[in-house]
């Protein structure tokens, strides 16, 4: 490829910053760029080596401006609403990441957690990471929009987040350190919305949630889950995968304590 050609790839990629815009697609790339699809191909390989691009999945293309070089990458939440209008992906922030979207951030999560209707490998974006998890029915959970520097994220809602930190607690550090989240999460929880999405999950979430609500001193919240939990016919354990004989159990949320929960205060 020519200088000139070089030239005209970094002025593609130049001209979106100026307009706001830090993302892009292979096609899009070919069109605006001088030359063949492979051409181009080398052209953005080139800057992705100067650090001037990065290629989370093949084909998509994000900007990296100067202050992000340390991490190869934009954050996740600057591009992942992008890459998910890419794949066509409906899907919100989840789990630890949507936690400590709403304020609750005693540990600063290692990775960047996305909920979708199906599956996907995780990915890598320079320094950045980005799991995915799924749930069949994750377009009915209630979700807000965070604004970002390049637009809106989607993100699960504080009583939809506490909700799905129990039932996915093993993709969030366990039990204990879920309990340490809710303790911070809890201020902003909607009783009202938790009571909805209350009535979308298994009742087993329901009864584990409200035992460690109750356990770090959330009584009002919990009594906003006990005409749920009340319902169930059979004890749930804290962990399924953990033995369950021969422990105690809790009468009120009938929950059998099969592993200690001690949050980190």
């Amino acid at each position: 490829m020519t200088e000139s050609e070089r030239v005209r790839a970094e002025e593609f990629i130049t001209d979106k910053t100026v307009h706001g815009v830090y993302h892009f697609n292979l096609q899009e790339a070919v069109q605006g760029i001088t030359g063949s699809t492979t051409a181009v191909r080398a052209a953005l390989l080139r800057l992705k080596r100067k650090q001037r691009l990065a290629e989370p999945v093949r084909g998509f293309f994000v900007i990296v401006p100067p202050e992000y070089r340390r991490i190869d990458c934009l954050p996740p939440e600057q591009f992942v609403p992008h890459l998910m209008e890419f794949w066509g992906e409906p899907y919100y922030a989840a789990l630890l990441s949507a936690a400590e979207l709403h304020g609750a951030a005693h540990q600063r999560p290692q990775v960047f957690q996305v909920m979708l209707p199906a599956n996907r490998r995780p990915i890598r974006c320079g320094k950045v990471r980005v799991e995915f998890m799924a749930r069949q029915d994750a377009a009915e959970t209630s979700v807000v929009q965070k604004t970002t520097p390049r637009g809106y994220l989607r993100v699960a809602t504080p009583a939809a987040t506490a909700v799905e930190l129990i039932g996915y607690h093993d993709r969030a550090g366990g039990l204990s350190n879920v309990a340490t989240v809710l303790i911070e999460l809890a201020e902003v929880i909607d009783p009202e919305g938790l009571a909805k999405e209350a009535r979308r999950v298994p009742l087993s979430w329901i009864q584990r949630l409200g035992y460690l609500l109750e356990s770090i001193g959330e009584e009002e919240l919990a009594h906003t889950l006990y005409p749920f939990a009340a319902q169930a016919e059979h004890p749930a354990p804290l962990v399924r995968s953990y033995p369950r004989g021969g422990v105690p159990e809790d009468a009120r949320w009938k929950v059998l304590i099969n592993v200690d929960v001690e949050p980190d205060l």
